[in-house]
């Protein structure tokens, strides 16, 4: 009998382990996995800002962040609202093998009037117009005129330049305050990080911004070079490594007077700025911390130079639109017109010897100059590009009043079916009470072939197509040039 029971049970004992073994729910997923996604919000601890002349700038922002083992949502605020998100590189400088990046996100939904209103659709809110009058249900349009409809049933529009003030019960989700990045990331172990995030962002741009100071006869003047920074990018960089890049970087778009003494004046150039090449570029690092505020224009003293000698010229150009275009023009009376200006330009070595011999960003020079009573006066301003050192910089400052240029035309000839001979007379006249010297400048527009047969003076070739003449004019009275050029088609 015994035997029997024992069987019996051995058989079930059997049946029932085959059972639980079948019927075993699977291994539960490791806590990395079945956890919730933590979220590690990220600390400031330095920042980094180059910013280029083509209204973009590069931003390197390394900050600490805490992570669990596994899977992590870390958040980035404070990011500038124009930043280019397909430029963003996230990496960690703790564990760079360990840290693996899964999504990256760019959160741009910003808190507004507008889009509170649109979230709300459907959902209780309250408003008070600028009469004082209270409303309070729930809303159903809010892009033009605000519908709500009352407790009571009632629909009620209000117009929106009447509200004074809007009430919700809460932030509805998917709007944030600020532009965030957002990423994903799987972590090999728990602890503490330093990350880097770098990215570019439009809305921050700089130029070069340089003031002169004229001496009393024109010869030398004094130069103060400022970098003037730009920060319309949607975010402040606080105690920013600062760099500044000068040169024309391609982006692809989804934009000598002798001095009175023989030594050379060398650029005293600010001491909180160094200038080095980087590429074929220049770059100018500003050596201490600086913050940058949104919608904010800030200027950094970059360089200084004292009695750099200059020159100034008068050039009249009196048809200075005129130019060969690939074309024979033979229209008799084509170009035939007279401009009176004669332009004034200040010019200047860019080298050590003049007291420069410096790379000059691209950037905008105003000119002064003390008056008689030692107040500074303004007498003009000019652009100028990116210039390197012992190269000429040349600003045209506005026009002579005093000295005054005519052109006319005085014979045209058709020497055969492919010769013309064209003649001219420029006149000068100085109403000045000291001689002054006057470039002349003539384009000769109507082909590529020509020649000069007869001039009154001697002229200099600029380039294929330009000549100039420099005339001596006298004191109140006037100079002039003729000459004939003959054209071969």
């Amino acid at each position: 009998m015994w035997k029997r029971l024992f069987l019996v049970s051995l058989i079930l004992l059997v049946a029932f382990g085959i059972t639980s073994l079948f019927s075993r729910t699977p291994s539960s997923p490791s806590p990395d996995l079945a956890a919730p996604v933590s979220v590690a919000r990220a600390q400031e601890e330095a920042l980094a800002l180059t910013v280029y002349n083509q209204n973009v700038a590069l931003v390197r922002d390394r900050r600490t962040i805490t992570l669990r083992s596994g899977t992590n949502e870390v958040r980035f605020s404070d990011v500038a609202a124009q930043i280019d998100p397909t430029s963003v590189l996230f990496r960690s400088l703790t564990d760079p093998e360990g840290t693996t990046v899964l999504e990256q996100n760019f959160e741009y939904d910003l808190v507004g009037s507008q889009k509170l209103l649109e979230k709300y659709v459907d959902e209780e809110v309250a408003l008070v117009t600028e009469d004082g009058t209270e409303y309070a249900g729930t809303l159903l349009a809010g892009r033009d005129d605000i519908i709500i409809r009352d407790r009571a049933g009632n629909i009620v529009v209000v117009r929106r330049d009447q509200v004074r003030e809007f009430t919700f019960p809460r932030l509805p989700e998917g709007l944030i305050t600020r532009p965030t990045l957002v990423w994903l990331l799987n972590a090999r172990r728990a602890g503490t990080q330093n990350v880097e995030v770098t990215y570019l962002t439009n809305g921050v741009t700089w130029q070069a911004d340089y003031v002169m100071q004229l001496n009393a006869d024109d010869t030398a003047a004094d130069l103060n070079g400022w970098i003037t920074l730009d920060n319309r990018s949607g975010a402040t960089y606080k105690e920013a490594k600062l760099k500044l890049v000068a040169g024309d970087v391609n982006v692809v778009a989804e934009k000598v007077v002798a001095v009175a003494e023989e030594r050379a004046v060398m650029p005293t150039p600010s001491p909180g700025v160094e200038e080095r090449a980087l590429f074929e570029y220049r770059l100018y690092d500003v050596q201490r911390p600086v913050t940058v505020r949104d919608q904010q224009t800030k200027q950094i003293e970059f360089t200084s130079a004292a009695d750099i000698p200059v020159e100034k010229i008068f050039v009249y150009d009196g048809a200075s639109g005129l130019r060969f275009y690939g074309t024979p023009i033979t229209e008799p009376n084509y170009g035939v017109f007279s401009a009176p200006d004669v332009n004034i330009y200040l010019q200047f070595e860019n080298t050590a010897e003049a007291g420069l011999g410096i790379p000059l960003p691209a950037g905008r020079v105003r000119v002064y100059k003390a008056d008689v009573d030692g107040s500074l006066q303004f007498i003009g301003e000019n652009r100028i590009d990116h210039t390197p050192k012992d190269e000429l910089v040349r600003l045209r400052l506005g026009n002579a009043f005093d000295i005054v240029g005519e052109r006319r035309q005085t014979d045209f000839r058709r020497l055969g079916k492919d010769v013309i001979e064209e003649s001219y007379e420029i006149r000068v006249r100085n109403h000045k009470d000291e001689a002054v010297e006057v470039r002349v400048v003539e384009h000769l527009f109507r082909w590529s072939e020509w020649e000069i047969v007869r001039e009154s003076a001697r002229h200099t070739k600029l380039d294929a197509g330009t000549v100039e003449w420099r005339l001596e004019v006298p004191a109140n009275g006037e100079a002039v040039v003729t000459y004939t050029v003959r054209y071969t088609f």
